[in-house]
């Protein structure tokens, strides 16, 4: 009769069914909800010695007795192997690098376990597994004994120009543990690849870091074939040397520097020619690659690598542009005209050349000493004005 105002009094329906039954024995299963009913009312026991006192004034013994056999039932009704053990899930840290950045992902049991538990985990989100990031398990894992275990995630380096991508983490229910946490956990992965100038050409890929180009001419523009630099006035003494042959010869160390910034280009049969007469054929093979440098001296025996660039002398013997200024035209096989500069703006004997600032995409030929990242250099056929290769 006690026991059954004690449990009217707490009400049976207000017992909390977050426990979960480990198997469908019976005898465990009428354990585990008398443990419940004990638990419930010990859990408000003021209600309960309210009743016995109300019930049992005068007999202190009986009311003794009452209270000792709910302790023994509960102790001897709640075992530890019929309620499952609960488990936390997270992470070290909500965002990850695409530089050799990396997350652990840790659960921990609330207790010791007897047997091994196995959490699997589900991976989804915009981020794509294995190509932006790896883990080392789909499964974490805790030994008998322990109460902790971990994966980690790596983020995959690449060189695309990505948006934050998410790594979604679904945890699996599984019948061996409660999971006391959130069931998604969700990775931020952070692109670490710049784009200085917005192109959408990573700048490590990218040949044209500060210019818009495209990607099949490795981030650069595609500018045709320019000239790039032009000697007309070589310097007096060895200085004037620019082919490198060991003689300063005014016709002969005169040069022009071609730059290609277009797609391969075969240049045979063409032609170089002043305001006067032809100066120059280009011979068979004459062929020029995708930012390839092409530099025509006027004579003389080019000495040195000039940067790998093509090499030829003059086929008539010389450019000879004038120093008081000259046209000088380019035509193809047909005879159309392909190129043409005129010197004549230029023509003020500066004993150096002229060249493009910056390299490749400036507008107007400038001293090349003058320029800052020249150093003060004379000129530097084959080269970049900081003497570095094209």
């Amino acid at each position: 009769m006690l026991l059954l105002l004690s449990i009217g009094s707490f009400g049976v329906n207000e017992v909390s069914w977050s426990w979960q039954l480990k198997s469908n024995n019976k005898r465990k299963n009428r354990n585990l909800l008398i443990c419940i009913i004990y638990s419930k009312i010990l859990l408000n026991i003021e209600g309960f010695f309210f009743i016995l006192e109300k019930n049992l004034k005068k007999n202190r013994f009986m009311k003794n007795i009452i209270i000792l056999m709910f302790l023994l039932l509960a102790v001897q009704s709640c075992d530890t192997e019929d309620v499952l053990p609960g488990v936390n899930v997270e992470l070290e840290s909500e965002t990850i690098s695409e530089d050799n950045g990396l997350v652990v992902v840790t659960a921990t049991l609330n207790g010791s376990v007897s047997s091994d538990i196995s959490i699997p985990m589900q991976f989804s989100g915009s981020a794509v597994i294995n190509s932006d990031y790896s883990v080392s398990s789909n499964n974490i894992s805790i030994i008998s004994g322990s109460r902790t275990g971990s994966v980690t995630i790596s983020a995959i380096q690449d060189s695309e120009i990505e948006s934050p991508e998410e790594i979604i983490i679904d945890l699996i229910a599984n019948s061996n543990y409660l999971l006391s946490s959130n069931s998604q956990l969700v990775i931020n992965l952070l692109d670490d690849d710049t784009d200085t100038d917005g192109d959408g050409i990573p700048d490590s890929d990218d040949n044209c870091p500060l210019v818009i180009g495209v990607a099949e001419n490795n981030g650069c523009p595609w500018l045709g074939f320019i000239i790039n630099e032009v000697l007309y006035d070589p310097p007096s003494g060895d200085a004037g040397d620019a082919n490198g042959d060991g003689f300063r010869e005014a016709n002969e160390d005169e040069f022009i520097e071609f730059y290609n910034s277009g797609l391969e280009i075969d240049l045979s049969g063409y032609t170089i020619s002043d305001a006067s007469q032809l100066r120059h054929t280009f011979p068979s093979g004459s062929i020029i690659p995708s930012n390839g440098v092409l530099i025509l001296f006027g004579g003389g025996s080019p000495t040195g690598n000039f940067g790998n660039s093509v090499v030829q002398t003059a086929s008539e013997g010389s450019i000879n542009m004038s120093n008081a200024g000259d046209l000088i035209t380019m035509n193809d096989p047909q005879g159309n005209v392909f190129l043409t500069i005129d010197i004549e703006p230029l023509s003020n004997d500066p004993n150096e050349s002229y060249t493009l600032n910056p390299d490749i995409f400036g507008t107007v030929l400038e001293q090349h000493s003058t320029i800052e990242a020249s150093s003060g250099s004379l000129y530097s056929p084959g080269y970049k004005l900081d003497g570095t290769d094209f």
